[in-house]
């Protein structure tokens, strides 16, 4: 079983197997052999979903899981295993300062893959990469020709080298791979071509007897190449100069390498007696598969199965948001649709023979799990898991930084608004405090290089409100295209937008605006947005009536800035007049505004950390209140009152209280007898709403029978 993930059983689960166990054919964790569900060939496996919902974690888990430790501490697979970080630095240029011509990152993940995957299997021979040897050392050969550094060279070629080369007790690593080398070294400093020199001596070694017999074909592979003729000299040469000739050139003679890896691996998966002490198939595991040699490598696969160029290696690849341009076939399954079965048959396509999960959030029941496991014996709010996934929506990532902050820090527990602004440390023995919980989330939730436009652009609504931000507080030359250029990135990063938000995800819109709040001591970069953004929506000339209301969004940020009174307002004349769903949503719309610190009468910051709204709702400052001459002063009051109770128990950063919903509820039972045309919707609402708040649900407005537009009662009279 799975030890650390939560919510993840239908990959890892052993009774009945899940996934994972299906398609490699040995159980997590144990070294025994599982029936394999697609036994002619695996679909390409791709988990997809945005920043922090564990993808990461799922690849590090399939590591630990096949992978054993001896009692001297010594890593053993279970059956090779394979990672890498296609974002890794390794992988966005090249080492040194050579030519790109001889270089590449689908060049450079091969050789670590291949490195990974000769590290010793348990109860199983040493894997070896002859051909994907000679492939490698052919295309470097172009970049050694005419230096002056052999020692460079020699290291170079070495670690290539020992791609093909078992260790064993009773020989040293890497001896055979520096004879060839020197060899190699000598062949290429002689009269002739380099390359050629390079490639035949490098043949010659692989065909010479200096490896095992088995391994001698390998060495007349490349005779297939195309136009080789016959010739695996030819052939190699024929595939360095189109890896150095780039563009499509390049990606045919990629696609070689990445097949020629699957040969050897395929190789020493046959023969008689291989079945008994190879138990699994190979697994690799390639982390944001979107960048680096993420999609070169998913390409090729995907077209040589498609060509029917068969292999049994398992590819498990994490890529952030669902839209892939090379996955648009793909066989798309919920999480626990492939918990028994994946129903996978692959069509004609290359994209096909993928099959994408996306990767879903975390339960309520998942949090709680996992905040008891990283608090321990903390002693914490017994309603702070039911808090955390209100706020995270169950994306892994904030659940466990949120649990460890309150483990540091337990006397801020009560409030998450608070938790978010403690510094957390992330390892043991940190030796600074750290940076603040949202800066942290932030860090690793959204694209480094755009968090503070995002920042800013947090508060707008759709495109129109974000040009206006950015024309006023971002640099002259971001403006309209540098909007939809965001808006692009975050749509290829899983972040849609949605209906009246910019940024689509609450949780990441929280913490972007908390971000915003705390920009200056004074919060003087938050009143800037935000008075933006009520001048961009002021009735004025050429003014665009907004959804919901007519002045809700204006209000919404009046609200932001602690002015209630034109909401109250607004939300008190317009009860007779607009549709009851209507005023509903409009109510819900400008509760949704943030609320980060108290505010004073005169809706000013306050440096206080009580919640006035909670008093508001509850009518405690009633008497100290006086309506506005010629309103209706019940009325007034009653709304005033039900729009903080709805502030308050929406926020995502405050528990919502118990008596605030009971009194929510309690308002909008009295304004459905003062309104009867829409007194069915208002009376299920008045059920609905405290029901939603207190199990953390958004706030849902029933559809009641003979109600069509929200105002009639079922019996025909308007």
């Amino acid at each position: 079983m799975h030890r650390r993930l939560y919510g993840r059983g239908a990959l890892f689960d052993v009774e009945p197997p899940g996934l994972v166990p299906r398609l490699v054919g040995i159980r997590p964790y144990e070294l025994h052999a599982e029936k394999l569900e697609h036994p002619t060939g695996p679909p390409l496996l791709v988990l997809a979903g945005g920043r922090g919902l564990g993808k990461s974690a799922v690849l590090a888990e399939l590591w630990d899981a096949y992978t054993d430790h001896t009692r001297r501490g010594e890593a053993r697979r279970r059956t090779p295993v394979a990672l890498i970080d296609c974002e890794d630095e390794q992988f966005a240029r090249p080492p040194h300062e050579e030519s790109p011509e001889s270089w590449s990152p689908v060049w450079q993940a091969l050789l670590v893959v291949a490195e990974q995957l000769t590290e010793p299997v348990r109860a199983a021979g040493q894997l070896t990469f002859p051909r994907l040897t000679a492939g490698l050392v052919a295309v470097r050969a172009s970049d050694w020709s005419g230096r002056t550094d052999s020692d460079r060279i020699r290291r170079e070629l070495v670690r290539i080298l020992l791609l093909n080369e078992r260790a064993s007790r009773f020989s040293l690593a890497g001896r055979w791979a520096a004879k060839v080398a020197s060899k190699v070294i000598a062949a290429a400093s002689g009269g002739g071509p380099f390359v050629a020199a390079t490639v035949e001596a490098t043949l010659e070694a692989l065909s010479e007897g200096v490896t095992h017999r088995k391994e001698q074909r390998p060495a007349t592979w490349y005779r297939s190449y195309p136009n080789a003729g016959g010739n695996a000299k030819r052939g190699l040469l024929l595939l360095a100069g189109n890896f150095r000739a780039g563009g499509t050139s390049r990606e045919h003679a990629e696609r070689w390498l990445v097949r020629a890896l699957l040969a050897d691996l395929a190789e020493a998966y046959s023969g008689i007696g291989s079945h008994l002490t190879r138990l699994g198939r190979p697994l690799v595991l390639l982390d944001n598969a979107r960048s680096g040699p993420g999609p070169g490598l998913l390409d090729a696969v995907l077209r040589d199965r498609a060509d029917g160029v068969v292999d049994q290696v398992v590819w498990v690849a994490t890529v952030r948001g669902a839209d892939h341009p090379a996955l648009g076939d793909a066989v798309r399954r919920a999480l626990p649709e492939v918990a028994r079965a994946t129903d996978w048959e692959p069509g004609s396509s290359p994209s096909s023979r993928a099959l994408l999960v996306p990767l879903p959030p975390l339960s309520p029941d998942d949090t709680l799990h996992i905040v008891g496991a990283v608090c321990d014996d903390v002693e914490l709010p017994p309603r702070l898991p039911h808090a955390t996934h209100r706020l995270t929506g169950g994306n892994p990532l904030g659940i466990v930084l949120l649990a460890t902050a309150a483990r540091q820090h337990p006397e801020s527990a009560a409030s998450l608004g608070r938790l978010l602004t403690e510094k957390v440390r992330m390892e043991e023995g940190q030796a600074d405090e750290g940076r603040p919980v949202y800066a942290e989330l932030l860090a690793r939730l959204v694209p480094e290089d755009r968090l503070d436009e995002l920042t800013v652009l947090a508060a707008a609504h759709g495109h129109d409100s974000a040009v206006a931000l950015a024309h006023a507080q971002l640099p002259d030359d971001f403006g309209s295209s540098g909007v939809r250029s965001l808006r692009a990135r975050l749509a290829e990063e899983g972040l849609t937008a949605e209906a009246g938000h910019f940024v689509g995800d609450p949780f990441i819109r929280t913490l972007l605006l908390l971000r915003l709040h705390h920009r200056h001591a004074d919060h003087a970069k938050w009143r800037e947005v935000h008075e933006t953004m009520i001048a961009h929506f002021a009735p004025g000339l050429g003014f665009r009536t907004p959804h919901p209301g007519v002045d809700a969004f204006r209000l919404y940020h009046e609200l932001a800035l602690g002015d209630t009174d034109a909401a109250v307002a607004y939300l008190r004349d317009a009860f007779a007049t607009l549709r009851t769903r209507t005023w509903l949503e409009t109510l819900r719309f400008l509760a949704s505004a943030p609320y980060f610190h108290a505010h004073d009468s005169e809706g000013r910051d306050a440096d206080g950390r009580d919640d006035r709204r909670s008093a508001i709702a509850l009518g405690r400052t009633d008497a100290g209140r006086t309506p506005p001459e010629g309103v209706n002063a019940a009325l007034h009051l009653r709304i005033r009152r039900l729009l903080h109770a709805v502030w308050q128990v929406t926020d995502p950063l405050v528990l919502p209280d118990p008596r605030v919903c009971g009194r929510l509820g309690f308002e909008l039972l009295q304004l459905s007898d003062l309104r009867p045309a829409g007194g069915a919707l208002l009376f299920a609402t008045s059920q609905a709403w405290p029901e939603d708040a207190l199990a953390g649900r958004p706030l849902h407005i029933p559809a009641e029978d003979g109600d069509g537009d929200g105002d009639g009662d079922g019996d025909g009279v308007a």
